[in-house]
């Protein structure tokens, strides 16, 4: 089969893999949707992924397609069910079910999770403990591209639920990427009144669109925090950054009313701190969280969400390559593309 593998540091190549025989409880899926995504263009600039992927291999994660082959579980496996045909969603990981952080409902923090790449290719290997736990059958109708949103929206679903966020609520969001537009759907959704801070028109554009009753375009070389109030004296009890920068994670804990909630749900690059003014944490009585990742209960509310049209493609996906434009794709991408999210036809 074709397949995008992940040699190094922004060395993509496109090759002919042999596909390995299934192991029991295994499942071969057939890709129709592969979606582009920040975290993929992290790992093609690093060149590897600490917990998630080591080169050479295939890689790309967001993905929905149709079941082209099974093998039964032995005794003693995880349960059958699956069928050759059946159309699903396949989300990037899943826990063990086991641990302490399993049975204490964290299981985007459990011990040994298992992830899965390779989303990038004519078809993918689903291993039994995800096809198990964290692979979805597709209501008739269900658009593959649509479906393949499904595990960054139970991130972002994730990050929703740790935030509690209920109707009411004046939210602003710091970023205008596909983390941070999914955020602005589902919190308007939940019938909140949101902001968003960030830059490049086009997804500022797509903020509007998706609800947003304000937006404020970021200018390079002023005071973040300055540029938000200058633009709004609204008090935001819940202020998210979906960005992934220290002095934008510091902004925020600025930015948020007291007694607000800011979330973290930005990863920051390997090292880097920040500066917190103890004396406002305190007698402001703020909450501070970081949302990582998502646990099986959060891909099914996301599914469920894209079934109901509250998320669509339409809104998100608003470029298209094929595989073998791939690595200049990510190599754009890397040098500032402007796209909100490519769908990569995988398929010849």
């Amino acid at each position: 089969m074709r397949a995008a593998v992940l040699y190094g540091k922004e060395d993509v190549r496109v090759e002919r893999v042999k596909p390995r025989a299934l192991k029991s409880g295994e499942v071969r899926v057939r890709i129709e949707a592969a979606l582009t995504c920040g975290t993929d263009l992290k790992v093609f600039r690093r060149g590897y992924h600490a917990r998630m992927i080591v080169p050479p291999a295939v890689f790309g994660h967001e993905l929905a397609g149709v079941i082209s082959e099974v093998r039964k579980p032995s005794k003693g496996g995880f349960v059958d069910g699956w069928r050759v045909g059946d159309r699903v969603v396949v989300a990037n990981s899943a826990p063990c079910g086991k641990c302490f952080y399993c049975f204490n409902s964290q299981e985007n923090l459990c011990d040994d999770l298992l992830f899965l790449n390779g989303a990038y290719a004519e078809s993918i290997i689903v291993p039994s403990r995800i096809a198990a736990k964290n692979m979805l059958k597709l209501k008739p109708g269900i658009n593959f591209k649509d479906a393949a949103l499904t595990e960054p929206l139970a991130c972002v679903i994730q990050g929703i639920e740790d935030c509690r966020l209920r109707a009411g609520q004046n939210v602003l969001i710091f970023g205008a990427g596909p983390i941070g537009l999914m955020f602005v759907a589902v919190a308007k959704h939940l019938g909140c009144t949101v902001t968003v801070a960030g830059r490049r028109e086009v997804r500022l554009a797509a903020a509007r669109k998706l609800g947003a009753t304000r937006v404020i375009a970021v200018e390079e070389g002023v005071e973040l925090v300055e540029q938000v109030k200058a633009a709004t004296s609204a008090r935001f009890d819940v202020v998210v950054e979906a960005v992934g920068k220290p002095e934008v994670w510091e902004a925020a804990v600025q930015l948020v009313r007291k007694g607000g909630v800011v979330n973290f749900f930005g990863g920051c690059p390997s090292g880097t701190g920040i500066h917190l003014d103890t004396t406002l944490l305190h007698y402001s009585n703020l909450t501070l969280l970081a949302s990582f990742h998502h646990t099986p209960r959060s891909i099914r509310r996301a599914l469920d969400l894209i079934e109901r049209r509250v998320v669509h493609s339409a809104d998100f996906v608003d470029g298209k390559a094929t595989l073998e434009e791939l690595p200049a794709l990510f190599k754009s991408m890397a040098a500032g593309n402007q796209m909100v999210k490519t769908l990569v036809s995988v398929q010849a």
